[in-house]
């Protein structure tokens, strides 16, 4: 599965990109952000994650950013479970932040995520990332108010983190085109 957006080209993961996925997501700053889960530092490690069986409804891209020279790995961002709730996750690299990457990369993935027939995605993120509640926020997603506490190896120990959900309209009933059908046979072909 590929998305497009306005700057972004978000792909599946592809071996050439592993040690450049492993430098990003090893930077400092981007891996305490994470905080809930050991993080693969070599190429091996970030394998056995990637190859991973996936669930087709929970897809995970690498975020590339497309320029005049081709395209260049800035993140990743994925759906998976946590218990019930469907979570969104994502990091960008130390680099582009700022720049409405997250945000673009976030909206594209919700959209995505809706047309999947998702409901519900719940986002999850390290308390002191006002960044984070920033991107969020402004994608659609609301606080719920509740916080928790998850280790986060990077840290060193638990931390808190906030809980964030964006909710899908109810889908529209698509019922209502059949008299339309009936006057233009070629609006639904």
């Amino acid at each position: 599965m590929f998305i497009r957006t306005e700057r972004l080209f978000l792909r599946p993961t592809w071996p050439d990109d592993l040690d450049e996925f492993v430098a990003l997501l090893n930077q400092q700053e981007v891996a305490r952000n994470i905080g809930t889960k050991a993080l693969p530092d070599t190429a091996e490690r970030a394998m056995d994650v990637i190859a991973a069986p996936r669930d087709p409804l929970l897809p995970h891209f690498f975020i590339n950013l497309v320029s005049d020279d081709g395209t260049r790995l800035i993140g990743s961002i994925g759906l998976g479970r946590d218990g019930d709730d469907v979570e969104l996750g994502y990091w960008i690299g130390r680099a582009y932040w700022g720049h409405g990457y997250a945000s673009e990369a976030v909206e594209a993935v919700l959209n995505n995520a809706w047309m999947l027939g998702h409901k519900r995605i719940v986002a999850r993120h390290v308390a002191d990332s006002e960044a984070t509640a920033h991107v969020l926020t402004k994608t659609g997603f609301r606080s719920t108010g509740e916080t928790s506490r998850r280790f986060s190896e990077v840290r060193g120990g638990k931390v808190e983190v906030m809980t964030f959900v964006a909710e899908r309209a109810a889908m529209p009933d698509l019922s209502d085109t059949a008299p339309l059908a009936k006057e233009n046979p070629n609006l639904l072909a």
